[in-house]
């Protein structure tokens, strides 16, 4: 009986973690192990994977659902905590326990982009979206003593809407930073509602999003003169620190 590991979302055609997963047994020579992916239009009937899955040892968690899991769960460690959103769940037995290893993965790359970019200096950040993945970021950022603004659709006082977003306050913003699912396959001709007459070329932009691998965000950008990354190396980051934690090895550091 095969060891199952999977990812959890809806819907999934644009997902790189099953091949990535499946590759990396292949090259540790794991025959008995297999990611499969758990698309689910809703989690009423998620705890039955365990049932159906008896082998079932670790499950990534994406859009929509980062928050949505956690009354599943039977536990949280500190960050995913902290976050209020999980990527990764480890199994024991009938044990569900949620980690955040999108937040790590994100400070991680972000950190390493900035230094081969030179631009360390980065004090103010936009972040698009207020979701899961959003909540990943601004934990990072804080790590990192940026400042943030989170733009979005829902009526915050604590956020600004798409609408506000201007000359004016790009004018003091060094990084972009988009987390909504807008221009992910297939609906690659979306994007974040953005004044691009106001962008200079001083401006870096991070898309979460690594399918496609030049989003219409990134290319607004690269349009303008600025320097992009999409989140491709984030997605292997976090893949591999999910990895050591199914592995008992949850030394990874925050």
């Amino acid at each position: 009986m095969k060891t199952v590991y999977g990812l959890i979302g809806h819907p999934l055609s644009h997902s790189f973690s099953a091949d990535y997963f499946n590759d990396k047994f292949k090259n540790l020579g794991l025959k008995d192990s297999i990611y499969l992916v758990f698309d689910r239009p809703s989690l009423n009937e998620i705890r039955r994977l365990e049932v159906n899955n008896p082998v079932l040892k670790g499950l990534n968690v994406t859009i929509p659902y980062k928050q949505e899991i956690l009354p599943y769960l039977d536990s949280l460690d500190d960050t995913a905590a902290e976050i209020g959103a999980v990527n990764c769940v480890s199994i024991n037995g009938s044990e569900w326990k949620g980690y955040n290893t999108d937040a790590i993965a994100f400070k991680t790359t972000l950190n390493k982009w900035l230094n081969d970019v030179n631009q360390t200096s980065v004090k103010n950040a936009l972040i698009f979206g207020s979701g899961g993945s959003s909540l990943a970021v601004q934990w990072a950022l804080r790590k990192m003593d940026i400042n943030f603004i989170v733009v979005s659709r829902q009526n915050n006082p604590d956020q600004l809407s798409y609408n506000d977003i201007n000359k004016e306050v790009l004018e003091s913003i060094d990084i972009l930073i988009n987390t909504t699912p807008l221009g992910m396959m297939p609906n690659i001709n979306q994007m974040v509602k953005l004044p691009l007459e106001a962008i200079q070329s001083k401006h870096l932009f991070y898309d979460l999003i690594y399918n496609p691998a030049e989003t219409v965000f990134l290319k607004a950008g690269l349009k303008q003169g600025c320097k992009v990354k999409n989140g491709l190396e984030m997605l292997y980051e976090q893949a591999e620190i999910s990895w050591s934690i199914w592995n008992n090895n949850k030394n990874f550091h925050t």
